[in-house]
């Protein structure tokens, strides 16, 4: 066994410092990229080596290149570079299946063995001719190789870690990898694995919880339109707002500013914000006119001004009949002009109810009394029943006053958001995202505390939160697929959502960012109907905090 001197084991323990070092760095590392820069840049600085590349298995058919680095020829492939490696994957069987291990990395990556040669030119059982090759063009010598496995937590080969051309400290001549070096590498190699492996989980994990928020989001779709593009749009403007807090310099936001962690928390949570409506009616959430149910039953009453008409005719046709067999002395001429005044007022009120049956910002009380009057008249139906032409509760729906929606089908839409808490607050949602059924669960809350479902206030919401309810309005506002409502010009919006800073409805603060950074103009310009973009001069919003001197906003 060999003895050590003072100066080699004062090496190995800097190099056991190294390694510590390096394995702290991988742990903490989040960026896929910089995470391997870190894996090979560390194991080139532990064995002194001149180039290296980590390959990551892909299908258990290939090896892909994914960095490189050689500091004799400058190369810096891969990683943070912003150079992608234009390599060929190394295929890890042949054209009849066979394994096809001509390559050491190809090798290392079948057999799991570790491979440490001395000089390529004069090794055995490789394939070294494409690295030959590359040295008569290149003019590098590539001499001493290690590669070795990188394996997961279940033992399986998810890359190769291979090194080229050790250094003598002392010299700078290319060496051997000594066993000190393959064993600092190997311990290297299973550091770098672990956090590859956890690196890889931690991606899967998100995007499966994104694919889930996806598929249930595609599932609201396809229970109604009108729901699944609002969940996929609230999030949009959601990150915008986010993104503008961020680079605003002025006003009581200028120092917030949202970490990594913070927006993608926001973003799940905008995903999730209206999950709750998955168990609300379709006939409540798709309702487009105020007498629809499982359908519209304007179509019944319709039917029923249809049988006053036809009872109206047979009445006359009846009289003309006795007339011309001389059983009548009715005034038939009479009968015809009352017959078509009666036709006239039913088709006047067939208009109006119809008119009625569509949902509007306001409905007149006259109107709504009117009709009542309408309600008083009734059919005489081929029973000898009568049955009126409204019935009460479409008396009740056709005088909603605002919207198609009545008292009670409001309250279950607004449970959605009790829902959606009880969903989201049920799930174990790990600690970066342990906000996500607040922020979600508050955009109809209100700065005033007269928002639902928990009154909270502002001082009780936080800035995500704060942020949900000016996208969730916005997007309401401007939505063109609404069935009940047509399209809303951002001017119009803004006018809204500028009156519900002044009433404690939304954070004035945070929609003085939504309006001086353009948000409005940003998202309108991916997402509305050109029609929808007019001109808007933010400086005739009365609540608008005019921190700087604006201009009207151009046309797009």
């Amino acid at each position: 066994m060999p003895t050590l001197n003072h100066d080699s084991i004062a090496v190995l323990f800097g190099k056991i410092e190294q390694l510590n070092a390096i394995g702290i760095s991988l742990s903490a590392e989040k960026d896929a990229n910089r995470l391997l820069e870190r894996i090979l840049e560390g194991a080139m600085d532990i064995t002194n080596a001149d180039g290296g590349t980590v390959y990551l298995m892909q299908d258990n058919r290939q090896l892909q290149f994914e960095i490189m680095r050689n500091t004799s020829l400058g190369i810096r492939w891969g990683g943070t570079s912003g150079q992608r490696v234009s390599l060929q994957p190394i295929s890890l069987f042949d054209s009849d299946g066979k394994p096809c291990s001509r390559t050491i990395a190809a090798h290392c990556a079948i057999t799991g063995e570790i491979v440490n040669i001395a000089d390529a030119y004069c090794a055995a059982g490789f394939d070294f001719s494409d690295t030959q090759r590359y040295d008569q063009e290149t003019g590098y010598r590539s001499c001493s190789f290690l590669a070795m496995p990188l394996r997961d937590h279940q033992a399986e080969i998810i890359g190769v870690l291979q090194l080229i051309n050790a250094q003598d400290a002392s010299t700078g001549k290319t060496v051997p990898f000594t066993n000190a070096d393959q064993r600092l590498a190997l311990s290297l190699a299973s550091q770098a694995a672990v956090a590859l492996t956890n690196n890889r989980l931690i991606l899967e994990l998100r995007n499966l919880l994104e694919t889930f928020i996806d598929v249930l989001a595609g599932t609201i779709d396809e229970k109604s339109p009108y729901t699944g593009g609002h969940c996929r749009r609230v999030p949009e403007i959601a990150m915008r707002v986010a993104d503008a807090i961020n680079r605003t310099d002025t006003g009581p936001y200028a120092q917030h500013r949202f970490s990594e962690a913070e927006l993608y928390e926001l973003k799940i949570a905008a995903l999730l914000h209206d999950c709750g409506k998955i168990s609300t009616p379709v006939h409540v959430v798709d309702k487009a006119t105020k007498l629809e149910s499982i359908f519209d039953r304007m179509q019944l009453v319709d039917a029923r001004l249809e049988i006053l008409r036809q009872n109206a005719q047979i009445n006359l046709l009846k009289a003309q009949l006795a007339h011309a067999q001389g059983d009548s002395s009715s005034d038939l001429s009479l009968l015809e002009q009352q017959q078509q005044a009666l036709f006239s007022t039913l088709d006047e009120y067939q208009s109006f109810l119809h008119m009625c049956n569509k949902g509007s910002e306001f409905m007149r009380p006259e109107d709504q009394e009117r009709v009542r009057q309408i309600s008083l008249l009734s059919l005489l139906l081929s029973n000898g029943e009568t049955h009126p032409l409204l019935t009460e509760n479409e008396v009740y729906n056709l005088n909603i006053s605002k919207g198609t929606l009545t008292q009670e089908e409001r309250t279950i839409i607004n449970n959605h958001i009790v829902t959606t808490l009880r969903m989201l607050q049920a799930l174990p949602f790990p600690k970066p995202l342990r906000n996500v059924p607040d922020i979600a669960g508050s955009h109809h809350e209100r700065m005033d505390g007269k928002g639902y479902p928990r009154g909270l206030k502002g001082e009780d919401m936080s800035v995500q939160a704060r942020l949900m309810c000016i996208a969730d309005i916005f997007e309401a506002l401007t939505a063109a697929d609404r069935p009940y409502k047509k399209a809303m010009p951002i001017s119009q919006a803004l006018r809204i959502l500028d009156k519900m800073s002044t009433e404690g409805h939304v954070d004035p603060d945070l929609f003085d960012v939504f309006v001086h950074e353009k948000v409005y103009l940003e998202y309108g310009r991916d997402f509305l109907n050109p029609e929808q973009l007019d001109e808007v001069d933010v400086n005739s919003l009365p609540g608008f905090t005019k921190r700087l001197s604006l201009t009207p906003t151009p046309l797009p």
